[in-house]
């Protein structure tokens, strides 16, 4: 980003509203009706209750206060009409973040990183295009965005040549996980630069071997863990804008420096990229 739409993204930055834990207002599901015996008119109560809880909205006031996700969700999401990103209490427990936990590291390269992620979405391909208030508004410099568009189409490319290891014969939508991808990338360049400022210099200590930068990324790896069988992972592809999990540590970990650092990757490594190939969003 140059000066001025720098400028106008602190602007926006500036007004994000976190919403963590759970919200004040609980939704009301008294008058939904659950049957331990009738599964198909239980789903078609529940479309119908939610129906008309959306209709109910109509010409009144937008709740700013209202959650899209529940406190059960293990989820986060960045809203862009409200300018908004909401972390439910169900994130915040192993793998993505341990109060228990005596190492800051592998914190930052979980939540820190899924913090850093919907903060991306605010600046992506899609969060970008609306303003602090959550209005659709070109705030960006047309040189801006045009960078910032030659720099996703390189990440699309690299995406795009990407198999699952569980199903070899697809390969991954470039375009269509891009805004995931540009936030997965974008979110953990931004936690390890939060770390470093949170050790204001200081050198953290080994443990178990592993130095602090190392553990922050085995953090991140650690969040990504998961087993598919392969029709599921054919369908996420098909179907899903996130990236299988596999890519969502390990391609995004290849674009940056400082996890070549970390690990001392060379070219003979399996996920090294020539320093020429490198994707860097911010």
């Amino acid at each position: 980003m140059g000066p001025e739409t720098k400028a106008k993204a602190f602007i926006k930055l500036d007004k994000f509203t976190p919403k963590i834990g759970y919200p004040d207002k609980w939704r009301e599901y008294s008058k939904l009706e659950i049957r331990s015996d009738d599964l198909i008119g239980n789903l078609a109560r529940i479309a119908r209750f939610a129906a008309e809880y959306e209709y109910a909205k109509i010409g009144k006031p937008v709740d700013k206060s209202e959650w899209y996700m529940t406190p059960q969700t293990v989820n986060a999401y960045y809203n862009p009409g409200m300018n908004e990103i909401v972390f439910p209490a169900a994130i915040l427990q192993p793998p993505f973040f341990d109060v228990l936990a005596d190492d800051d590291a592998a914190n930052y390269g979980g939540i820190g990183a899924v913090i850093g992620h919907e903060i991306g979405h605010g600046f992506d391909d899609q969060g970008s295009k609306y303003d602090g208030d959550g209005n659709l508004e070109n705030w960006w410099t047309d040189e801006d965005r045009i960078e910032f568009e030659k720099r996703t189409s390189e990440l699309i490319k690299q995406y795009d040549q990407l198999s699952p290891t569980d199903a070899p014969d697809v390969k991954v939508n470039g375009a269509l996980t891009i805004g995931e991808n540009i936030g997965d990338l974008g979110g953990l360049t931004i936690a390890y630069k939060a770390y470093q400022i949170f050790l204001a210099g200081k050198t953290a200590p080994v443990i178990d071997g592993f130095t602090a930068e190392q553990r922050f990324f085995m953090g991140w790896a650690q969040s990504w863990r998961g087993k598919y069988r392969p029709e599921e992972v054919r369908r996420r592809v098909a179907t899903d804008p996130h990236s299988p999990d596999e890519f969502r540590c390990n391609q995004v970990v290849s674009n940056l420096d400082e996890f070549y650092q970390a690990f001392d990757i060379s070219e003979s490594d399996k996920h090294y990229l020539p320093p020429q190939v490198r994707v860097r969003i911010w």
